[in-house]
């Protein structure tokens, strides 16, 4: 049986990767008081909270659909996306805009609050063209959803951490 280079390449680079410790990102271990967990929202459809529900599953948490069955409470307070103009055409014609989302998020278990409300927004600006009228709403609602997984990944690193 003969061994060919790539393979002992490929070999050689999983277990040097292996022995520095790195690992993929997106699984963030939680505290066990994070294990069951409802989310508290006005809108369990937005994109931040449909996110958020995500993550934790990825994360090993199970989602609560009542207060009694779990072990702690995620409160999303605020959850809102302004989007500015920031500059016009010579026709007066919006040409760039900014996109700001903003949460607020807060944590109780066992009737104490592990984490107080804290507000996290991140802003991104893009072109707006209106001869490209369907490709720049779609490149608005990519940035709409790219915005909510950083938000949730900075919720994310904030849990692991209580």
């Amino acid at each position: 049986m003969r061994i060919l280079p790539s393979a002992v390449a490929t070999l050689a680079i999983a277990t040097l990767l292996g022995g520095c410790g790195f690992q993929l990102q997106g699984r963030l271990p939680l505290p066990a008081a994070l294990a069951i967990v409802q989310i508290d929202s006005k809108d369990v459809q937005s994109d931040f909270v449909q996110e958020l529900r995500k993550s934790l599953l990825a994360s090993g948490a199970r989602i609560a659909s009542g207060s009694r069955e779990a072990t702690a409470i995620i409160r999303v307070e605020r959850d809102e996306l302004k989007e500015h103009v920031l500059s016009v055409s010579s026709r007066n014609i919006p040409v760039e805009y900014e996109l700001t989302y903003t949460v607020r998020v807060a944590v109780s278990s066992d009737g104490k609050e592990r984490m107080a409300p804290e507000d996290m927004a991140l802003t991104r600006e893009f072109s707006f063209d209106e001869t490209q009228l369907l490709a720049k709403q779609r490149e608005e609602d990519a940035l709409r959803a790219s915005l909510a997984r950083d938000l949730v990944g900075m919720v994310m690193r904030r849990l692991s951490a209580l």
